[in-house]
């Protein structure tokens, strides 16, 4: 069976604004800003969106990297307190391209609610279509019935990755300058993990922010090396714009990859051999880790 589109463009959900089944989603983000997402959000946002905060309402309190997943079953109870249930088409969009808003698809995506598209381009591409946008937000909805699965399933942790290293493809979505550490804004050592080819996000993009043709998105997938060999692990700096590579290789056909939620946040706090440079590097020696 074919799965359905991962995106939805600004025109078609425009054309099913303010049906009682769709549920619009702003999850604007901006690293080390925190408040700056919400901000936006209250200065113009799609009408009918409500805000979800990545940082405390997409992500645990505390777990591997900065922003660990969190339980399925506290994800699906603040969703059910905003009104989403199993009957909702939910778009969900930011105003980077979609590398924010594909964290909210890939949970929903993996934990079985099929109902869930990232809105093609974001805000910025529902803007230049001339489309509507409003301050002010929609009231209350009756709590929804959302049945999720119970547990993450395409996930790998650190000592997966320790044991898969030189076995897995492992791509890395961070910018190439952080990538190949001669930046690190953020997290304490930089580079990158061993073994890991660069993909940045921005690359899955056309100069409109909306994504590239699925064809051409395969073929630059195919030239990292992700097709005839081993499992194919996702990675960036904390698990959320990896999910944006997962969203770009469904719109390219490709088969699911994994995603590595603690990323090199996690990674890197472990005291862990980090690679420096262009260039992948070698497996080293290693043995899996204790937290």
């Amino acid at each position: 069976m074919q799965q359905r589109s991962p995106i939805v463009s600004p025109e078609t959900l425009r054309a099913r604004l303010g049906a009682p089944d769709v549920r619009i989603v702003d999850v604007r983000w901006v690293m080390g800003s925190p408040g700056a997402g919400r901000l936006g959000y209250e200065e113009g946002h799609i009408p009918g969106a409500i805000f979800l905060d990545l940082d405390t309402e997409l992500a645990a309190a505390t777990g591997p990297g900065r922003h660990p997943l969190p339980e399925p079953a506290d994800l699906s109870a603040r969703l059910e307190a905003v009104g989403i249930g199993d009957a909702d088409d939910i778009v969900v969009y930011d105003d980077v391209g979609g590398w924010i808003a594909a964290r909210l698809w890939w949970m929903l995506d993996d934990l079985g609610h099929e109902r869930v598209r990232v809105l093609d381009g974001g805000l910025p591409a529902w803007l230049a279509a001339g489309f509507p946008t409003t301050t002010a937000e929609p009231g209350p909805r009756p709590r929804g019935h959302l049945h999720l699965h119970e547990r993450w399933t395409n996930v790998i942790d650190r000592e997966g990755i320790v044991a898969g290293l030189g076995r897995i493809v492992l791509l890395d979505a961070r910018g190439g300058p952080r990538y190949r550490g001669e930046v690190e804004p953020i997290d304490p050592v930089p580079g990158h993990i061993p073994t890991a080819r660069n993909a940045p996000a921005d690359t899955n993009v056309g100069p409109d922010r909306r994504l590239l043709p699925g064809s051409i998105l395969a073929e630059r997938f195919d030239a990292l090396g992700v097709t005839g060999t081993g499992p194919v692990v996702t990675s960036c700096g904390s698990g959320v714009t990896a999910c944006f590579t997962s969203l770009a290789m469904r719109v390219a056909g490709l088969p699911d990859p994994i995603l590595y939620p603690g990323s090199y946040s996690d990674w890197s706090r472990a005291g862990l051999p980090v690679a420096i440079g262009p260039e992948p590097g070698e497996r080293p020696g290693l043995q899996p880790a204790a937290d």
